[in-house]
C-alpha cells in the first residue's frame, strides 16, 4: 500500500494562462495564396465553438464549417483555432455569431466567395442551423 497522496493547491490563481492570452489577442492571420489565379475550395471545420446565450447565460456549442474560395489571402489556421475560441466567454446569438464571423474572414482574407455555417447542438428540443455567405 502507497503512503502517497496528491498535493492539491487551494490557491487562487490570478494569472493569465498562456492559452488564455494567445486566444484573448488572438486575430485573423493570413498569407499569400500560393496560386492566385486559380479556383479552388478550401473547407475548414471547426467541431467545438463555444459563446453564451445573450439572454440566459446558457452555454451554446457548435459545429462551425467555413469553406471559401481564397483570392489573394489564405487564413492561417492555428490564428483561426484562436480566433473562434475567443467566443467562448462573450453573450452573442446564433444569428449574430454566424453573420460576425463572416465578417470578420471577408475582412481579413477578402476572398471569392466563403460560407459560414454555425450548426449549434439541439437544446430545449431546439436546433439552430445559420447559414451565411459573401460572394466578391
Amino acid at each position: 500500500m502507497s503512503n502517497f497522496s496528491p498535493q492539491i493547491s487551494t490557491e487562487t490563481v490570478t494569472e493569465m494562462k498562456y492559452g488564455e492570452r494567445e486566444i484573448q489577442e488572438g486575430q485573423l492571420i493570413t498569407f499569400p495564396n500560393p496560386r492566385i489565379g486559380r479556383r479552388y475550395n478550401i473547407e475548414i471545420i471547426l467541431p467545438e465553438f463555444t459563446c453564451k446565450c445573450p439572454f440566459s447565460g446558457y452555454p451554446d456549442f457548435a459545429t462551425i464549417y467555413l469553406s471559401y474560395i481564397p483570392n489573394e489571402k489564405v487564413v492561417e489556421l492555428k490564428a483561426l483555432k484562436l480566433y473562434i475560441n475567443s467566443y467562448r466567454d462573450r453573450y452573442i446569438s446564433h444569428e449574430e455569431s454566424a453573420n460576425q464571423i463572416l465578417d470578420d474572414f471577408v475582412a481579413a482574407c477578402d476572398p471569392l466567395e466563403v460560407t459560414v455555417k454555425t450548426d449549434f447542438t439541439p437544446r430545449g428540443n431546439v436546433h439552430t442551423v445559420v447559414e451565411v455567405k459573401h460572394v466578391k
